[in-house]
Formats: structure tokens, sequence, C-alpha cells
């Protein structure tokens, strides 16, 4: 993340004969890398709103104004609430640099470090990414929670296709093989299916999906559990279209084996589906239509798991607001157990920066990050024919022992039947289980 002191001022557009700048006056800000009160912080979120305002409105004079105060009380190696800013602030520049009269502020993003850029599209190696999947709940939790309930559900069965829809690169089968290995009735054959998705978005990894599954494969000889490995290229910009044919083509051959569970594992991945309105179509979304499809499969079980926001608004400044408002939890969190300068922190924080332009910068198909709340995909799952499972007590207790692991200030919550992690009492990540009605 850059620091855009040197990049821009107060006043730096070029202006028409007629046009008469008018100096604008602000609250006073703190310039140094003194801590945020919750009183600066909130002004500092108007200020990005203003901002996000006036790149709309092609207010380019106005935009840069903003853009000079925040860079001035935004360092990116501030506080907490500074470095969330400073995302914001990066991300409110790349989309004025593709604005209209605001193309003008190209010029603020001359001096983008390129070891930032670095920090944001580096590759993990599996022992990297399984460390930085460790440091918080944050992905162990949906984790545990799933694969308590996928071995309860599939107590018994010979064969376990289990399709993972999945952003962390099968980080979770593991700890799920080991659990099957140990079973009082033997270990099932394990087929796993996973989507090589098309995007790079972090975090990335340093191997094909071949040899993933090559490392998988031994692995679970290791523990004495057959395993069979399958990856379908496919993009979520399509629904994962191809995802569901090849489905559909081994549907058939399931229906002939009463003994095969299907179990489709979502972890953080189906909001990456595009909710794009599909013409002549009885389905309003590729989203509700994907759902559907997921039904007509007949799955054993579906375990939904994901962030527990709304990034879906078209109006940039209330998809801003929701993003503020969310991820300022990754960076207070980050702040409790990372040292400043660590390479573990600058990946983690560049990985929720990417978050931010992504949500902030683009439109239409690029905007990946499209989060809805649980209480919405609650509704989605209903209306496709799926109906809420509860979490067992001993489901519920393994969630609360990863939780004892880590710093203080997670907690656990129920509502309903559904699990949810909180940050200091705050939505963070949500985990539903549901069976075909």
């Amino acid at each position: 993340m850059m620091h855009f002191n040197q990049t821009l001022r107060p006043i730096d557009v070029p202006m028409s004969k007629n046009q008469i700048v008018r100096a604008r006056t602000w609250p006073d800000f703190p310039t140094s890398k003194s801590p945020v009160s919750f009183g600066e912080a909130t002004c500092m979120e108007q200020l990005l709103v203003h901002c996000a305002n006036a790149i709309e409105n092609n207010d380019a004079t106005l935009a840069q104004q903003i853009l000079w105060v925040l860079n001035n009380i935004a360092p990116p190696d501030g506080d907490s609430t500074q470095r969330l800013a400073c995302g914001f602030l990066r991300a409110l520049i790349i989309r004025a640099a593709k604005t209209g009269n605001c193309k003008l502020l190209i010029t603020a993003m001359a001096n983008v470090h390129s070891n930032d850029l670095a920090m944001t599209n580096h590759k993990f190696s599996i022992i990297e990414l399984a460390s930085f999947v460790d440091l918080t709940p944050w992905h162990r939790f949906g984790f545990t929670a799933a694969n308590a309930a996928v071995l309860e559900a599939v107590e018994g069965y010979h064969v376990v296709h289990i399709v993972d829809l999945s952003l962390t690169h099968c980080m979770q089968i593991p700890t799920l093989i080991e659990s099957l290995a140990i079973r009082p009735e033997g270990p099932p054959l394990v087929k796993l299916t996973v989507v090589g998705a098309t995007e790079d978005f972090p975090p990335m990894l340093d191997l094909s999906y071949g040899e993933l599954g090559t490392k998988l494969v031994n692995f679970a000889r290791s523990r004495n559990v057959a395993m069979e490995f399958k990856v379908i290229p496919s993009s979520s910009s399509s629904g994962f279209a191809s995802l569901i044919e090849q489905l559909k083509m081994q549907h058939f051959v399931r229906t002939q084996n009463d003994n095969e569970a299907l179990v489709i594992n979502c972890h953080m991945m189906l909001h990456c589906v595009p909710e794009l309105e599909i013409p002549n179509t009885d389905s309003s979304s590729l989203r509700t239509m994907f759902l559907k499809e997921l039904r007509c499969l007949d799955p054993t079980i579906v375990v939904l798991v994901d962030e527990d926001a709304d990034f879906t608004s078209n109006n940039l400044v209330n998809r801003l607001r929701s993003a503020y408002n969310y991820l300022w939890i990754p960076f207070d969190m980050v702040d409790t157990f990372l040292p400043r300068g660590s390479k573990q922190r600058q990946w983690y924080e560049a990985d929720i920066c990417w978050k931010i332009e992504n949500v902030i910068s683009h439109e239409g198909i690029q905007r990946m990050e499209r989060l809805e709340t649980k209480s919405k995909w609650v509704q989605r799952m209903r209306n496709a024919s799926f109906r809420s499972v509860g979490f067992s007590e001993d489901a519920i207790s393994e969630v609360k022992n990863i939780l004892d692991e880590h710093a203080a200030g997670w907690g656990l919550k129920k509502e309903e039947k559904d699990l949810v992690l909180t940050w200091k009492g705050h939505n963070v990540v949500f985990a539903t289980v549901w069976f075909p009605m």
C-alpha cells in the first residue's frame, strides 16, 4: 500500500477559463501517526463517502482535495483504522483514474510501490498457506463446523463424493480425511472434485491443481484412505456452469449406487457467483439458478460458510459504507497477534486490500466480492428447496475448542440453527447446514 504524500496536492487539476475554484474548509484532522479516536474514525468514513460521491459526480477538483486530506490522515503504517482508510484511499484513486474528468488523477498512481503489488500477488506454498489459514479462526471456524456436520451426514456410506467449492485450495480436506480414516465402520472411498476458477484472486497457490491433487491423494493414502481427485476448470462469471454439467453427468452413476454420499462444501466461494439477471429464464439470476441446479443433484448435505456482510449494492456509497463497517474487523484483529512488518501481516492485509479494491474500484463481472448476509443466503437456500439442519452439540464443542486457541475477542453464537463467528460482538462468518427438502 502506497502513501500519496508526494503525488497529491489540494488542487492539481487543469481548469477551464470559466471554472472557479473555491477553497473548501475541512474539520481539523490529525496529520501524525497517532491513534485515531472513534469520532475521528467516523469523520474518516464520511470523507471517504464524500470522495466517492465526488468521483461519481465527476467532480475531479473536489475528489482530489478530499484524497489529499485522506492521504495526510491515513498512513499505510498507522493504526488499524488508518490502515483501513488507506486501503479505501487506494481503491478510490484507482476508481477515479477510470472515471470521466477524474481520469486526470491517474498521476496519483505514478509512485505505486512494486512491493505492494508483490504482497497482493504472492503465491503461497502449501506450508505457507496452511500457516496463513491457521492464523485466525476466520477460516478454521468454517472448516471445523463443516467437517463435523459432514462426518455425521456421511456415517455408514462406503463412498463419499465431496465437491469442494472453496477459495482456500482444499486446506479443509486433510483434517476431514483424518477424521474419515478413524471411523468405526472404516474409511470410505473419497472422491474429491474441486473447481479450478480462472480468476486470480488471493490467496494464490504456487502449484497447479494437478500437483495439489497428487499431494492430497498421497496424504490420504498415508492414512489408509483411498481417494480419487478431479479438477473441473470453471469460472465464477458463468456461475460455474461447467461444474454443474460435469456433476450432472456423474449424477446418474451415483443414483445407481445407494451407498454413495454427495457432499457440497461451499466455503466462501458462492458469493463470487455473479448476481446478474438471466433473460428468458424462470430464475432471476445466476446465483439463484446455481442453487437450483445444486438441488437437482440431490446432495446428501450442503454446507454453506461465508462472511456475514452485504456488498451487493449497485450504489458505490452504500457499498463503501458496508465494506468500511465490516472490513475494519480484520485490521483490528491482526493488531492483537501479528507484529508490524511481519510478512504474514503484510500478506493478510494485502488480501483485505484486494477485497476493498474489488468492491470499490470495479463493476460488472470484474466485481467478484459480492457478499450477502446470512439472512439472505438462508432465504435463497429455502427458495431452492433446501431445509436447514442444526449443528450437534459435539460440533459446537469442537468449534469452541478451536476458538480457545486464538486471541481473546473471538466469540461464538447460535442464531436459530446456524453458527456465527463474532469479533468483539460483531458478526464475522456464518456456518449453515442444509438437506434437500
